[in-house]
């Protein structure tokens, strides 16, 4: 009998290194149809270890100005809006490889859908919430 052993800690993925978790979320920006993909504009995708925020649990978060808020003069010298996935609640989440592989995928769809303007509540009505 192992002192200590975290048996939650077993049932989740192993933390992968930054270089492999950002490829995830490559792997998933990239299955965006290219339709959408070429659409985006004037946004950053990042990825951080924790939310800044009282919410441990977040794992992803939009921060700008949707396309369908946007006016003919709003992105002139504007920064680029921001979409921040959050490795560690993913993995916490997670209890496979594949379960994380398909949830990074989904927090990525719904934070670009955030940038073209659909609200969390019609995410849920596809499914995506």
């Amino acid at each position: 009998m192992t002192v200590g052993l975290d048996r939650e800690r077993l049932k989740r993925v192993e933390q992968l290194s930054n270089d492999d978790f950002e490829q995830l979320v490559g792997e998933a920006l990239d299955s965006i149809p290219d339709s959408l993909a070429t659409a985006m504009n004037n946004v950053v995708v990042l990825v951080e270890d924790e939310p800044s925020t009282d919410d441990p649990d977040l794992l992803g978060v939009y921060d700008g100005t949707p396309l369908t808020e946007r006016d003919g003069w709003w992105d002139a010298g504007a920064l680029p809006d921001r979409i921040t996935i959050f490795q560690g609640p993913l993995e916490r989440m997670c209890t496979s490889p594949q379960q994380l592989r398909a949830e990074i995928a989904i927090t990525v769809v719904h934070e670009v859908a955030h940038h073209f303007g659909i609200s969390d509540d019609h995410l849920h009505e596809l499914g995506w919430g």
